[in-house]
Formats: structure tokens, C-alpha cells, sequence
């Protein structure tokens, strides 16, 4: 690495991209996506857990005067709005601070939340924490994602992304089982059972807490941010631990040498100008992306229990066990097929999930209108669908993750997800809830064909949108507004001789 004094800050020439994208996959990459990953897992204990243990909560004796209504309602709500303005907020210091300073007081802010959640005593006190526990949940997204796109290698990455992302739905299978154990009076009190679900939740984030002091600043964010030395180290302590653990020495990198014109930030008009001016092709696309998954998902698992329970009799106490199924369906999407994100590529691959989702969901409509499905066939029905929309919806968070320059990364990932959390958990809602809670067949058949519609939508604008991001470095996918125009154009001449592809930088006006 050399460096040069120019104008209010130094030019730093660099291999350290090319680097962590040569590395052969390891331990020390395991340690990433665990210390990392694992917070969905929790993301989806929580959500799953509050909407199966409504009822007990609202039932006299369980030591919290409040209704179900306020429960899925309210608290819901409330935990949306958390997450949003949680992951605009903490997706704007990501950009400044740096990912492990974010990332490490994100979770704990979700510790502290979720902790006090469990020893809530009035409706206002639960109510204020779940708001906390939402705002550090949304803080995580930007935070986390950033950093895992930043330190796990090109030819990893879609599949990284995507199985972490997935693994929400890991957390909703234990949620759906949890909410079972504590809705038994048999083995918990009414006034003890939810809390002690609540109280797991912290136990666990205080372990993927001390799992994370190991894992260490993204290089990349080191290098825009004057702290070169600092990069150096940590690759090459990374380069050292590989080597070991695979006995051989590592490749030279490929690929002409970074330019990079550092600083300490850059203004958030700036940023809105790269997103929304320079890449707007690529804001149409992450919008698509993130609406048309939101709604899918909300026309199917909004109003699933009563879907259940008004047209096929499953008590409600069941609902759980049909849940935990779905549950399975969506991680095996992303487990199953991110590896073709890889290989096949992200346009193909995304494209063909969020048609295939839509069209199966189009197909699930027709045959419960006939009245050919029963709960069994009817869940069979949302697992296909979901297996596809699970590995689509994921990779709307790897496209938004990877399609953007640098140091606006966590802010983009930020705006699009409280974007599309909000259209599904505020919009969503209020429009799912209508059509399948009136218990008429035409209804539920409109909230599908919907999702449905959005979905394939969503598909057709990656088809003519998606960027070939799988295999290429994230500086040649986007060049870094800090770099020097010089190098990532000789970079990107020997890594994509097609030349420019829609959204990217060279074919947007």
C-alpha cells in the first residue's frame, strides 16, 4: 500500500479489496456469519413469538392488563415504526462510524429492550419497549448487512447473504414451538410463560454479543475513512489465520490497484444525489424489490391463522404448528438456491423467484376460490410459493447491499428497508386485515391475487433492471465516490469486457 498527499486529505493505493475477495472460504468466515448472522434467528423468535402468545397475554392473571387487540395491533405497530426509524437513524451513523461500532450497540440496545419487555407490568411499559426493541432490530440491518458484504469474498457473497437473511425464518420455527411451550399452563404460569420467552430472547443476543467482540471492522470502511494502517493490520491478520488454517500460502490478488482519495465523511445530500440521481435505475429496482416481497408476504402470512381457522376449523391453539411449517418452507429457499445466485447470477435468479412466487401464489388463489385445497394442501401451497419468495425477498437485501457505492451502503440498505417495512407493516396490514378477516372466500382471493400481482411485478423490473453483481467485487459493481475514476475503470475493462449493463454507473444519465 502506498500513499500520497493530495488536497484536504491523502490518496491511498490499495489492494486490500482484491485481497478479501481471493480468500478461499474458512473458519474464520464461519466466525463472521455466526458472531453476524445469528440475529435474525432472533428477529424472528421475537416477531413469531408476540403474535402466538396474544392471547395469553391478554388473559386475566397473566400479570399485564392488555387486549390481544392491543397486542398485534398496537404493539405491532409500534414495533414496525421502531424498526423504521431504527434503521434510518442507526444506517446513517453505520456510514459514518463505522459497522462494528453499529452493529455491537445495536444489539445491545435489542438486549436491553427485550430484557425489560419481559418484567413489563402496564400496557405503556411493553408498548415503549417493544418500540426499543423494533429501533434496534432496524439498526441491525444496515449495520450488519454492510458488514457482511464487506468482509465475506465475491464469489461467497449472494449465498452468505442470502442464507443469513433467511435465517429469520429459523427464529419464527422456534418462535411457533416456544409460543406452544409457554401457552401451556401445565408447565409455565400464566404470569411467568411469555416472560421467560422474552427473557431467552436477551440470553441469547447477550451470547451472539460476546461472539461479535471477535469480529472486526470492515477493511473497506477503514480505507475510505483515513484509517489505512488500521485495514493493513486486520487483512493481513485475516491472511495469516486463512493460510493456517488451509496449510498453503494464499494467491497474489488479481485485478489493477484501488485509488482512494479518503475522507472523514460525506453529506447526506450526497448521498441522496448517488442514490437517487446517479443510480436511479437501481432505487427503481431496490423499490420493487423490497414493496413487492412485503406484500406478498403479507398476503399470506398476515392473515394465515384466520385464513385456518374461518375456512378449514384449525383451532387456534394449532395455528403454531402450521406456522412452524411455512417457516421451514422459507428457510429452505434461501439454504437450497442462494448458491445459484453465484452461479446462474442475480438477474436470472431474482427475476425467476419473484415470478415463480407470484405465479404459484396466482395458482393457490384459483384453487382455493374452487375450494380444491384443505388446511394441509392449502399449507403445502404457501410453502411453495414462500420457498421462492423466502430466497427472493433475501436477495432484495443482498441487491441493495451490493449496488451502491461504499460509503453509502448502510444508508441504502436503511432507506429500503424501512421503506418496504413500513408498506408491509403499516399498508399491509390495514388492507390484508380487511379482505381475510371477513371470512368470505372472494375476499382471500383478492389479498393473493394482490401479492401476487406486486410480486410478479416486482420480477419483471429485475428482468429488465438487476445488475450482474455475482463474482465482481463491490468496487467494480459500484465505484466508491472516494476512488480515482482511473483505477476502477482499468479494473472493470478486465473483469467485465460486455461493458456497461443496465443500472450501472456508465449506462445511467
Amino acid at each position: 500500500m502506498t500513499t500520497a498527499e493530495a488536497g484536504t486529505g491523502r490518496t491511498v493505493t490499495t489492494t486490500i479489496p482484491a485481497r478479501l475477495d481471493r480468500l478461499p472460504w474458512s473458519r474464520w468466515h464461519w466466525t463472521i456469519v455466526i458472531g453476524l448472522g445469528t440475529v435474525w434467528i432472533l428477529d424472528g423468535l421475537e416477531v413469531t413469538v408476540v403474535g402466538n402468545i396474544a392471547s395469553r397475554l391478554a388473559e386475566p392473571g397473566s400479570g399485564l392488563s392488555i387486549t390481544s387487540g392491543q397486542i398485534t395491533g398496537v404493539a405491532a405497530a409500534l414495533y414496525v415504526a421502531g424498526a423504521c426509524v431504527g434503521a434510518l437513524f442507526w444506517g446513517r451513523l453505520t456510514d459514518r462510524f463505522g459497522r462494528k461500532n453499529l452493529f455491537m450497540i445495536t444489539l445491545a440496545v435489542y438486549l436491553a429492550a427485550t430484557a425489560l419487555t419481559a418484567v413489563s407490568w402496564q400496557a405503556w411499559w411493553f408498548f415503549l419497549f417493544r418500540f426499543l426493541t423494533g429501533f434496534g432490530i432496524g439498526g441491525e440491518y444496515a449495520a450488519i448487512n454492510s458488514a457482511i458484504d464487506e468482509l465475506i469474498p465475491a464469489k461467497y457473497r449472494g449465498r452468505v447473504d442470502l442464507i443469513i437473511n433467511g435465517s429469520f425464518w429459523l427464529g419464527a420455527v422456534g418462535g411457533s414451538l416456544l409460543s406452544i411451550v409457554a401457552l401451556d399452563t401445565h408447565l409455565l404460569a400464566k404470569d411467568l410463560g411469555w416472560r421467560l420467552t422474552f427473557a431467552l430472547g436477551a440470553v441469547l443476543a447477550l451470547v451472539i454479543l460476546l461472539v461479535r467482540r471477535h469480529v472486526p471492522e470492515s477493511p473497506r470502511w477503514l480505507l475510505i475513512h483515513g484509517r489505512d494502517r488500521e485495514a493493513e493490520e486486520i487483512v493481513s491478520d485475516i491472511e495469516r489465520r486463512v493460510e493456517a488454517d488451509k496449510g498453503a500460502r494464499l494467491p497474489d490478488p488479481e485485478g489493477e490497484p484501488l485509488e482512494i482519495h479518503q475522507r472523514r465523511s460525506v453529506s447526506f445530500l450526497e448521498i441522496a444525489r448517488t442514490v437517487f440521481g446517479q443510480y436511479r435505475r437501481r432505487a427503481v429496482l431496490g423499490f420493487s424489490l423490497f414493496i413487492g416481497q412485503a406484500f406478498l408476504y403479507n398476503a399470506i402470512t398476515f392473515g394465515f391463522g384466520a385464513i385456518l381457522t374461518k375456512f378449514f376449523g384449525v383451532p387456534a391453539d394449532h395455528t403454531g404448528y402450521y406456522f412452524a411449517v411455512i417457516a421451514v418452507g422459507n428457510f429452505c429457499g434461501p439454504l437450497l438456491l442462494g448458491r445459484l445466485f453465484d452461479t446462474v447470477g442475480r438477474r436470472v435468479m431474482i427475476s425467476s423467484t419473484y415470478l415463480l412466487s407470484g405465479l404459484l401464489l396466482f395458482g393457490t388463489a384459483w384453487l382455493f376460490d374452487r375450494g380444491s385445497l384443505s388446511a394441509g394442501t392449502l399449507t403445502a401451497c404457501w410453502c411453495a410459493v414462500l420457498f421462492f419468495a423466502s430466497a427472493g425477498a433475501s436477495s432484495a437485501y443482498l441487491t441493495v447491499s451490493e449496488i451502491f457505492p461504499m460509503e453509502t451502503r448502510a444508508m441504502s440498505i436503511a432507506f429500503f428497508y424501512a421503506l418496504g417495512t413500513a408498506a408491509g407493516g403499516i399498508s399491509g396490514p390495514l388492507l390484508f386485515a380487511d379482505l381475510t378477516g371477513t371470512g368470505k372466500v372472494g375476499d382471500t382471493v383478492l389479498a393473493f391475487s394482490i401479492g401476487a400481482t406486486l410480486m410478479c411485478l416486482a420480477g419483471l423490473v429485475a428482468a429488465a433492471l438487476a445488475v450482474r453483481a455475482e463474482r465482481r467485487s463491490l468496487e467494480d459493481i459500484a465505484r466508491p465516490l472516494t476512488a480515482a475514476a482511473g483505477s476502477i475503470a482499468r479494473s472493470r475493462s478486465r473483469t467485465s469486457p460486455q461493458g456497461p449493463e443496465p443500472g450501472s454507473q456508465a449506462a445511467t444519465a
